[in-house]
């Protein structure tokens, strides 16, 4: 697999994250020379037809929108022309596709989400509507029509149907046809509108951007989850009152810091943090061995040439502060010392790993301890 290389043309990617990022749409032809697809319309259409695969057609005759969700067992009832079939996280299961992630690794590893692939018959497209995260989007067979607009707030939020947010007609700064190897920058709240001219695909890497609702919800899970700050509301400081019917301001401070203080635990925030960020929403092929391997078969395979890759999709990331080192991956934390911070940039940075390139890694007992983990909990595995 020849790895891929955005070309900005006259950027570099520090002039375009301080220009475009969150800012404003670009459109880059040609970023992708030589674009080939990394996955054919028949096997995203068979991939839509699993049960753990997380799909939807978006139809349209005139102004009637419709929406189905998969398994899909056959497309002949949605014709030819005017459906788009979507398919989440098609990086985990096609390695080619997953490839796709890497040209956009300028940003950290932890703001990517997934690659969603599209096929769209001629006329199709999901209607002009905003998402709430950054997306790059990758022209590959066939042409579209983008336009593109800034964010207005006068926009109307329309429900052609209950599966489907649109907005108003917008003015567009971006109106152009994508070609094969074309990206398209969309930032948050921007309303688009792509429709094929004739059947296309496009891989829309988009990004995660927990909200503070959402950050907030997960962190209360994780303290029941755990049972954490269970202690009652500090009291023993109460003076007599002469309005018991007020909520004092010095009661509302004291109930504040109450839930100030676990977010004030920092020790606690970075082990949620690590696997809340890494912990994936979309199906895995966890490839957990039948049996437990040694360290000692693990370093035969490592020696019969095969390489330790990455489950597809997964998500991992390294903490490493004075006083607390991990590396997470789907949620689960493997804690670090100073020998072993090294091969868990490695891993995490989920490039193919060879003997070669483990060598001098692997005299350390805890390295060899790392390693035989997470390969056993089926997170790596070989090739």
């Amino acid at each position: 697999m020849i790895p891929m290389k955005i070309h900005f043309n006259d950027l570099t990617a520090e002039q375009f994250l301080e220009k475009y990022w969150q800012k404003q749409p670009l459109l880059i032809k040609g970023a992708f020379k030589d674009f080939q697809d990394p996955i054919e319309a028949d096997e995203l259409a068979g991939l839509a037809m699993e049960e753990f695969i997380q799909s939807r057609i978006v139809n349209r005759t005139k102004n009637n929108w419709q929406v189905k969700h998969g398994p899909f067992v056959d497309y002949s009832e949605f014709g030819e022309a005017n459906w788009t079939l979507l398919v989440q996280a098609v990086n985990n299961w096609f390695a080619e596709v997953d490839a796709l992630i890497e040209p956009f690794k300028f940003v950290p590893s932890w703001r990517i989400d997934d690659v969603m692939v599209s096929f769209s018959t001629p006329g199709g497209g999901v209607g002009p509507h905003l998402d709430q995260y950054d997306v790059f989007i990758i022209q590959g067979e066939g042409k579209r029509r983008w336009r593109v607009g800034n964010p207005d707030p006068s926009l109307e939020t329309l429900l052609p149907h209950e599966d489907l947010k649109q907005v108003s007609e917008f003015e567009a700064v971006i109106d152009e046809v994508t070609e094969p190897g074309d990206l398209l920058y969309i930032p948050p709240n921007h309303p688009h509108d792509g429709i094929a001219i004739d059947n296309s695909l496009n891989y829309s890497i988009g990004f995660q951007a927990p909200n503070a609702q959402e950050l907030y919800s997960a962190f209360a899970d994780h303290q029941l989850d755990n049972q954490l700050f269970e202690n009652r509301f500090d009291d023993k400081n109460r003076k007599a009152t002469n309005s018991p019917e007020e909520l004092s301001m010095e009661d509302i401070q004291l109930l504040t810091n109450e839930m100030k203080e676990s977010l004030n635990d920092e020790s606690l925030m970075k082990h949620f943090m690590g696997k809340y960020l890494t912990t994936v929403h979309h199906p895995l092929n966890l490839l957990v061995p039948m049996e437990p391997l040694s360290f000692k078969q693990i370093y035969g395979f490592l020696e019969d040439g095969n390489s330790i890759n990455a489950v597809l999709g997964l998500k991992a990331v390294v903490i490493n502060t004075n006083n607390y080192k991990a590396l997470f991956a789907n949620g689960e934390e493997f804690l670090l010392e100073d020998d072993t911070k090294a091969l868990a940039h490695l891993l995490a940075r989920k490039q193919p790993l060879t003997l070669e390139q483990l060598k001098s890694s692997l005299d350390c007992l805890k390295n060899k301890q790392l390693l035989t983990n997470v390969i056993n909990k089926g997170l790596w595995s070989f090739e």
